[in-house]
């Protein structure tokens, strides 16, 4: 076995077919998944590495890290962003010696700490369950995260979609729509003010893409926007197949990041937003929806989503030996 670097311009549709292979139908990636999530993001470093054997690519690995952006993410946290080897494959030492490089890569950048996945471009917020191979990770010193052992997907039909939920608290004084062209700076504004960190990186990396602000929906009050959720849909600029809807009925929609002041939480806006959100995607035809990432099973359960798919959180220290 031979590990090379990681060259967009050939390995794409090769990476492709082995994370397929590897995970399964429910768990599949299009070429258009790769090219976004090897896309340069500011700050961010990413190299990866491809085994190969007798000329054939039958494994790979991608890592980041964001070393000068501690606002984002701290200096000294690198991410695994994929690992996969075909099945027939496996059990044969490769993912090992992938691994390995990964880990050394992100040493190089001055980690001290590698996430299994959740990174900037996330192919996944960590190890889904479904592949049940947590004891490979276990085994080579990965540790469940702190206070977040486990996050999930929540998914739901829209198709019969109704408004206002039993038990929903309605506020006072507020409208929901999709952002306008006119409301970046109040939104980057917005973030800035509430969400510095990683959720402001994000929305400044969408604006770089120059992808159309309609893909904010924005809770205003008689002070501006106090609140967000992040749509994505099949023509968005960020790949749907990144959430996994495969299992649900389309045209599929995501819903997720969501956001409100901190000084208006409590107040029934979350709902409020959520829920407006959730209509809109409605009304624009979706029937898949997924809101990824998220530890608030019970509170997406009030308006009709269920747990769709979950996540192991693996953290592994890169100064202890193993």
């Amino acid at each position: 076995m031979m590990l090379i670097p990681f060259d967009p311009r050939a390995h794409i549709p090769a990476l492709v077919a082995i994370w397929n292979d590897a995970c399964g139908a429910n768990l599949a990636i299009t070429q258009r998944f790769i090219e976004y999530n090897t896309r340069a993001s500011t700050g961010a470093m990413q190299a990866g590495r491809v085994a190969m054997r007798d000329d054939q690519a039958i494994g790979f690995v991608l890592a980041s890290a964001l070393p000068n952006d501690p606002q984002t993410s701290p200096r000294d946290l690198g991410w695994i962003d994929a690992l996969a080897v075909a099945r027939q494959f496996q059990k044969q030492g490769i993912g090992n010696g992938l691994l390995a490089w990964a880990e050394s890569f992100l040493r190089a950048q001055g980690c001290t700490r590698a996430r299994l996945g959740g990174g900037l471009r996330p192919f996944a917020p960590g190890l889904p369950v479904e592949l049940n191979n947590e004891k490979f990770f276990r085994a080579r010193g990965f540790i469940a995260l702190a206070g977040s052992e486990r996050v999930w997907d929540v998914a739901r039909d829209l198709r019969d979609y109704a408004q206002n939920p039993k038990g929903l608290q309605r506020p006072f004084g507020f409208e929901t729509r999709p952002a306008q062209p006119d409301d970046a700076n109040a939104l980057h504004e917005f973030f800035a003010r509430e969400f510095p960190n990683r959720w402001r990186y994000e929305y400044e990396e969408f604006l770089r893409a120059h992808a159309p602000l309609t893909n904010y929906h924005l809770l205003i009050t008689t002070r501006g926007i106090d609140g967000f959720a992040r749509l994505t849909l099949e023509n968005s600029e960020r790949p749907i197949e990144r959430f996994f809807p495969h299992a649900l009925p389309r045209p599929w929609g995501q819903l997720g990041p969501i956001g409100i002041s901190k000084d208006a939480r409590g107040k029934g806006f979350g709902g409020a937003l959520l829920d407006a959100a959730l209509d809109y995607l409605r009304d624009q035809g979706v029937r898949g929806c997924v809101i990824d990432w998220t530890d608030l099973v019970d509170f997406y359960r009030k308006f009709g989503c269920k747990p769709y798919r979950e996540y192991l959180m693996l953290l592994k220290s890169l100064t202890r030996k193993i």
